[in-house]
């Protein structure tokens, strides 16, 4: 409970204070409506009125997770799980281009990660250029590659996994490049007077010694790759995955649309995120880094 109660006080207070947005934002177009048909609301029917727009400025939380249920549960009970009005047909597609990206940013970025810690010329040269190419705004690189890409026949998952990497692979390379430099230079000179070749010290020493660092980069990569899975279903056709289901939705002002599939996005996040953190548990608990 001690651990519960306050992040369900948090909860309660962004609840609390996005019903008073609704109301805010809200009210404007529903006092504008009762003056053009000459009529008095109460405060109580302005409030009411809020709460149940059409295509409000912003939803209630109540008509968000109406609507989740009615894109996920519902048509799963309807048979209708894999329809394209579906969340869930969306959200696999997201979650299949985030995941390969994913993988591709992540072996990239310990191949990087390693080359940069052994070699010299790699540390001067390839460092400053990784750190550089996360300066480029993503929104303004996504439609690029997307374009290029198919311009040479290539469509589909893969455009959206190049994307989703060049967002995630960033961080496993600078943790694992912290990483793999943690061990002192005690614990180096050690592995010298033990005669341990280079790859002894690389399997034994610094891979173990990453490994807090490593799964701390993944939890930022993995949310890295989706919002760039994300942002590369903007630029994709046809528009599928929770990024065209939000652009859809502002093409024809479904707020609720888009706040659904922003919110399922967020909850998928969180799931990946937890996901990696019970992999980091399980993982460095049988390596003897943690009780």
């Amino acid at each position: 409970m001690r651990s519960i109660f306050p992040i369900l006080t948090v909860v309660t207070a962004i609840i609390v204070v996005w019903y008073f947005g609704t109301y805010q934002m809200n009210k404007t177009w529903t006092q504008d409506q009762a003056r053009r048909a000459n009529v008095e609301l109460t405060l109580n029917e302005i409030v009411a009125d809020t709460m149940a727009q059409d295509r409000p400025k912003l939803p209630a939380p109540h008509q968000v997770t109406q609507e989740i249920w009615k894109t996920t549960g519902a048509m799963v009970l309807e048979g209708k799980g894999l329809s394209k009005r579906s969340l869930i047909y969306h959200g696999w597609i997201t979650l299949s281009s985030t995941l390969v990206g994913f993988a591709i940013g992540t072996i990239g970025g310990i191949l990087l990660a390693v080359g940069i810690v052994y070699n010299k010329a790699m540390d001067m040269s390839v460092m400053p250029w990784a750190i550089a190419s996360q300066t480029i705004p993503i929104l303004a690189i996504a439609p690029m590659i997307v374009v290029v890409m198919n311009s040479i026949g290539v469509q589909g998952l893969l455009p959206k996994a190049i994307i989703a990497a060049y967002l995630s692979f960033f961080p496993v390379v600078v943790g694992m490049v912290k990483g793999l430099r943690a061990p002192n230079n005690m614990q180096l000179d050690l592995m010298k007077t033990y005669n341990a070749s280079g790859a002894e010290t690389f399997w034994k020493l610094r891979l173990p010694n990453s490994m807090p660092y490593f799964f701390t980069s993944l939890k930022i990569g993995i949310a890295a790759a989706l919002i760039g899975a994300i942002v590369a279903e903007l630029s994709s056709s046809p528009l599928r995955g929770f990024g065209g289901r939000m652009l859809t939705g502002s093409y024809y002002g479904q707020t609720i649309q888009i706040w659904s599939a922003l919110f399922s996005a967020a909850v998928m996040a969180a799931c990946l995120v937890g996901f990696i953190g019970f992999l980091q548990r399980v993982t460095l608990r049988r390596m003897g880094m943690t009780q």
